[in-house]
């Protein structure tokens, strides 16, 4: 290696340091955190039109923010960045509830959940665990799945299956189940990373354990046998278990919550295919089976649920498919199952959003075929493709789609079924880098964009970033 090599090397490195040093809050303390105005009178939150963003993929599960005033011009630099802090590893999302934004990476050996004020990143509390998950494909050894807030709790499930309930002001621990051990789960290629769901008293867990047998299995995934446990139903307060159901392996993707027909329906994405059931009784209305032949394979991304119908798709080997739903049974609209090609949609992890009829998300397993399409709900058809945008994840607001492409590229799309129509774009850009301004999005930003009460949070490998998409004089609902 030449010298001038290795001090590029050295360089690189020591500002990496330099920056994560700077980047990063004061050393965090346990306190009492705050919501919205504390007995002492302290206000947290200023802006008070708009959501808070709770739970994976939003306040209704489907990445779709019901807020209102986006401009949808943006200046060359893109949105403004209002802060940021650097992250250890990990893919999982922020979530926010009362002025707080919670954030589950990992710092070397311990996953950590850090409480922050929303809006202006400040830390309230930290709370972490000793953790050993490695990667079996050499990918980061952070948490995959977001956490979760209810009220006066805070949910975490790590990658090694470790499920957490600490107390959302204090950072207290209430309760954790090891669900690897408690259930004998058999080591997934890329950990845990499906993010539960609560639904009334109960905290609803994909777990896909394989009992007494999971132990002897070691991490030889093709090797295991479900024994009952892919739902696990926990009480939300004790975490005692209240239910568990369903022959299946764990996969990615994470449970979606639904009423149709006059009763509560949970769906969900296993390794095998899609459960459909009572959230309440833990009662299975049907299986769908619906997973690629190869060993390697794996369902991340959520059901979609519109009306009486529910949409799924892979990456794989099937693609997709469109389920029309009833208690007891179901019925193939269509699939993708005998289209050797020319597949409607091959989601990887992003999750599709359904607009007006229509289906618009990342189809494409590896970042150089995959395309954002739009396809038609009834039939499948592709209404239109773009490509040459890398693998991206979509938020809806306000008619258009904010998409963030892995390698860091935001960009603004006008939601219509008539071609691409991409109103802005952005790189964001760290202007106090080493070697000059560098991108601040960093390589890979799989996580979904968050928005609320205006604010936008993308995160990137090893930074989240905080940027104004709606000024608080123009926001509404």
């Amino acid at each position: 290696m030449s010298w001038r090599s290795l001090r590029l090397i050295v360089g690189l490195l020591l500002g990496w340091a330099a920056e994560s040093q700077a980047a990063d809050p004061p050393a965090i303390k346990p306190q009492t955190a705050k919501t919205g105005t504390t007995p002492s009178g302290e206000i947290v939150r200023r802006r008070l039109a708009g959501d808070d963003w709770p739970c994976f993929l939003g306040p209704t599960g489907d990445n779709q923010s019901a807020e209102r005033g986006l401009t949808p011009e943006w200046p060359e630099e893109g949105p403004k960045i209002v802060w940021q802090i650097s992250l250890g590893t990990g893919y999982s999302s922020p979530v926010t509830s009362e002025g707080r934004l919670f954030q589950f990476d990992r710092q070397g050996g311990r996953a950590r959940l850090r409480a922050l004020e929303s809006e202006t990143g400040k830390p309230l509390w930290q709370f972490e665990y000793p953790s050993d998950y490695v990667d079996s494909f050499g990918y980061d050894n952070g948490p995959r799945a977001s956490p979760v807030v209810d009220g006066d709790r805070v949910y975490t499930f790590g990658a090694e299956g470790m499920l957490h309930c600490v107390d959302s002001q204090t950072g207290k621990l209430a309760w954790k189940i090891d669900t690897t051990a408690d259930f004998g789960v058999v080591k997934n290629f890329f950990g845990v990373g499906s993010t539960p769901v609560v639904f009334q008293d109960l905290l609803i867990v994909q777990v896909g354990g394989s009992g007494a047998e999971g132990a002897a299995v070691g991490d030889r995934l093709e090797r295991a046998r479900p024994d009952g446990s892919a739902i696990v139903a926990f009480d939300k307060r004790s975490g005692k278990v209240k239910y568990k159901m369903g022959d299946e392996l764990a996969s990615y993707s994470s449970p979606a919550l639904a009423k149709v027909g006059g009763r509560q329906w949970c769906f969900l994405f296993t390794r095998g295919g899609l459960m459909g059931f009572d959230p309440g009784k833990g009662t299975l209305d049907f299986h769908f089976p619906w997973r690629a032949t190869i060993r390697e394979s794996v369902n991340a991304s959520n059901p979609v649920v519109v009306g009486d119908q529910v949409f799924i798709s892979e990456t794989y080997g099937p693609g997709s498919a469109l389920l029309k739903f009833r208690p007891g049974g179901y019925d193939v609209v269509w699939s993708d199952a005998d289209r050797r090609r020319d597949k409607a949609m091959q989601a990887h992890w992003s999750t599709a959003i359904h607009r007006d009829g229509y289906l618009y998300g990342s189809s494409g397993r590896h970042d150089v075929n995959a395309e954002l399409r739009c396809i038609e709900l009834a039939t499948g058809k592709v209404v239109w493709s773009e490509p040459d945008l890398t693998r991206t994840t979509l938020l809806y607001v306000d008619g258009y789609f904010v998409s963030l492409g892995e390698r860091g590229t935001l960009r603004l799309v006008k939601v219509t079924p008539e071609k691409y129509v991409e109103a802005a774009q952005a790189t964001l850009v760290d202007k106090a880098g080493m070697f000059g301004p560098a991108p601040l999005l960093k390589f890979p930003a799989w996580a979904p964009p968050v928005l609320s009460h205006g604010l936008l949070y993308v995160r990137g490998a090893g930074r989240l970033v905080c940027l104004e998409l709606i000024p608080p004089e123009k926001l509404s609902q």
